[in-house]
């Protein structure tokens, strides 16, 4: 044991240089906090380690910035890593132009603001809104400020520490601010700015502020928000394994407890989906989630901590329903985000239920759930909006079209860049079906249990079997010509495929995996299909493929670690009959793919899915199809893992002799008797109790064959 607490571990910069499209950013915040406090750096550039300036620090709508007056408009400030604080509850950095020092933290509406600026210097700060906010002094020692985005209004409230001399100016022209003069001084001196924020008033920001933080010292608040988070992060406690391995599996925690966005205000919540106050009730309001992306590991990972949470987000998704007539897809501050494609909610619904977390209204749920199945159109990146032409093709003939060879796009629903994406939507809605099918099942719904089973085995309708992939079918039932199941499709694949090639989405079929062995005739050539997806190469040069696949990174032949769809994959080698393959895997590519430096993410983060991804890998299993209460075993990192969970119980995976090297299981016990099953069910976790799994150099390859 050693005696730095979890939330030392954290590194908020991991990830912060992307391999190829979007990095994190140090997210100051507490595990869902609606007020997250991050640096401005310099526009454009994307990685944001890699900038070299700082333009402000933004909480809620408005934007801080220190400064010293000496006749230079320009108010930014170089800065430099080695003289940088970032952990999730606390930042610090040196602003080098002035030599001043600010240093931030922050609660669930709040955060506390501490600049000290150097003696013999004229002090300033900067207080920035968006194009068309409006912002004011109320009195020598309060600012507020307010402004409008999409419909949604964004408040804060600022309390000074300083008696300040005067408001310099007050610019009308964009951005919006105020630049106020602290006045010139010999010594060093200490500004305080305590800040709220609110989406329903100014005074309400005010009262968040004040009801957090109170009399609180800026020592203290720090504290306070340090306790939350070892406490988040210490419900998953870790022995062994390398101090980089700790901080790479810590880090990843953090990102995974930040979504969803909890937005509730003393009982109350503005919405972006009807632009209107509700009441709350006796559970809090979040919205901002990624469910293309949340619902393969993330959320079942934050059911595992925290299930009574998870009730709440599902209430919260159909409070969404019943304000805007439709199950959102990505729900966000100013309501629905027409991203990606699917109708995960009944993912990460059923997966939610059959783990045995029920404290929301399952009818309501269910009727939410087949109101999208049925009535929203499956074309990618559109609104929910009713069927077209395209759905009811599907409804006839089991599969959504593709456009033929050489066919010009006639449907004006047709997202001009997104394309149609249509065999990912044929199956990732057969998979979302499944879990419709066993909603019904639950609330005794024989016909829709029949009727949704039926459309889950509509991924069989694209099984090629002379190609050994899925493939896309015009409207008139016929294979598309020419169609390259590796480089077919454009633009990320978008005329067939959502961001991957057939390589991948061939294997999108988490809730029947039985039966797509049976479509490759067998567990054999299953296998060989697999082993052949880690080395299968580009057709080309690798940067031409990363060109039309950039959402493809973190590449071990074709598979893409860099995406969610291929998340569950190495996993498959478990129903193979190969367990020791699994384990083989998931180690390489934690090791290859994951560290705790900026470059230690491989993908687009997309609000810590991908970090979901490694912490359960790093435990030693993961959810491959949500809807299952179940979990398939890997390859744990380290010698001891305890998982505290919200009932008290405490469930410990323990990896005997476990190395870098002795990462294959030999044999296992559960809680106390053999066992020789490569997956664990819910339950199991959930009522506490203790995994050994003796590791070693070799394969045993007989262990976890067993159904």
């Amino acid at each position: 044991m050693n005696d730095r607490d979890p939330v030392d571990y954290v590194n908020p910069y991991v990830g912060s240089i992307g391999h190829l499209l979007t990095s994190t950013a140090p997210i100051v915040s507490l595990p869902h906090g609606m007020a997250q406090v991050v640096p401005v750096t310099n526009p454009g550039v994307t990685d944001r380690y890699l900038a070299d300036r700082i333009y402000g620090f933004q909480i809620g709508c408005s934007t801080l910035m220190p400064y010293i007056h000496d006749g230079d408009s320009d108010v930014t400030s170089a800065y430099d890593h080695d003289l940088e604080t970032a952990t999730p509850y606390y930042y610090s950095v040196l602003l080098e132009d002035s030599d001043i020092e600010i240093a931030y933290t922050a609660l669930q509406t709040s955060a506390y603001f501490r600049v000290v600026y150097p003696a013999n210097t004229d002090a300033r700060l900067l207080v920035q809104l968006p194009k068309d906010g409006v912002i004011s002094r109320t009195d020598e020692l309060q600012l507020t400020g307010r402004t409008m985005i999409q419909g949604v209004s964004h408040y804060v409230y600022m309390e000074l520490s300083n008696a300040l001399l005067e408001a310099e100016s007050s610019l009308t022209e964009s951005p919006a601010g105020l630049a106020l003069q602290l006045g010139k001084f010999t010594d060093a001196k200490v500004l305080e700015v305590r800040v709220g924020i609110s989406h329903l008033s100014a005074e309400q920001a005010k009262i968040n502020m004040e009801k957090e933080i109170g009399e609180q010292g800026f020592e203290e608040t720090k504290r306070a928000a340090r306790t939350i988070w070892n406490e988040a992060l210490g419900r998953i406690e870790v022995d062994g394994g390398s101090e980089s391995q700790r901080a790479t599996f810590y880090s990843a925690l953090y990102r995974s407890l930040l979504p969803m966005m909890n937005i509730t205000e003393d009982g109350k919540y503005f919405s972006g989906f009807d632009l209107a106050v509700h009441e709350t009730g006796n559970q809090d309001f979040y919205t901002l989630d990624n469910l293309w992306d949340s619902y393969r590991c993330l959320h079942p990972l934050q059911l595992l901590l925290e299930p009574g949470r998870q009730s709440e987000m599902i209430s919260s998704y159909l409070q969404m329903f019943k304000q805007s007539g439709w199950l959102p897809q990505f729900p966000g501050l100013y309501g629905d985000r027409p991203y990606m494609t699917g109708n995960h909610a009944a993912a990460f619904i059923a997966d939610t239920y059959h783990k045995g977390e029920v404290n929301f209204d399952l009818e309501q749920a269910y009727e939410a759930i087949r109101h999208n199945a049925m009535n929203a159109t499956m074309l990618p990146w559109t609104d929910n909006s009713p069927l077209t032409e395209l759905d009811r093709i599907y409804a006839e003939k089991g599969f959504f079209p593709a456009l033929a060879h050489g066919e010009t796009e006639s449907v004006a629903e047709v997202h001009g860049f997104e394309r149609r994406q249509a065999v990912s939507v044929t199956l990732e809605h057969a998979y979302d079906d499944w879990c419709v099918a066993q909603l019904a099942k639950a609330l005794n719904k024989e016909d829709d249990y029949a009727y949704f089973m039926n459309r889950a085995s509509n991924y069989k309708n694209l099984f090629d079997e002379r190609i050994g992939f899925m493939a896309p079918k015009s409207a008139d039932g016929e294979w598309v010509e020419g169609y390259d199941p590796k480089r077919g499709g454009g633009q990320g694949g978008r005329d067939y495929f959502a961001e991957c090639n057939a390589w991948i989405y061939t294997f999108h079929v988490q809730h029947d995996i039985d039966g797509l062995i049976g479509l490759f005739g067998g567990a054999i050539n299953f296998e060989k299909k697999l082993d052949a997806l880690f080395t299968e190469q580009y057709s080309g040069s690798k940067y031409e493929f990363l060109n039309q696949f950039p959402d493809s990174t973190g590449l071990i032949g074709q598979f893409c670690m860099g995406n969610e769809p291929a998340f569950h994959i190495p996993y498959l080698y478990n129903y193979a009959g190969t367990p020791w393959k699994t384990q083989r895997k998931v180690r390489e590519i934690m090791k290859l793919w994951f560290n705790d430096g900026p470059l230690g993410i491989c993908g687009d983060e997309d609000h810590g899915a991908m970090s979901s991804w490694y912490v359960f890998s790093a435990m030693g299993f993961y959810p491959v199809c949500p809807g299952k209460p179940v979990y398939d075993i890997g390859s744990p990192l380290f010698s001891e893992v305890r998982i505290r969970q919200q009932n008290g119980k405490t469930f410990t995976i323990r990896a005997t002799d476990g190395s870098d090297v002795n990462k294959y299981i030999q044999a296992a016990e559960l809680n106390g008797e053999p066992y020789n099953h490569a997956w664990i069910r819910h339950e199991d976790i959930a009522n506490g109790g203790t995994l050994v799994l003796h590791m070693g150099p070799r394969p045993n390859k007989s262990w976890g064959v067993t159904s």
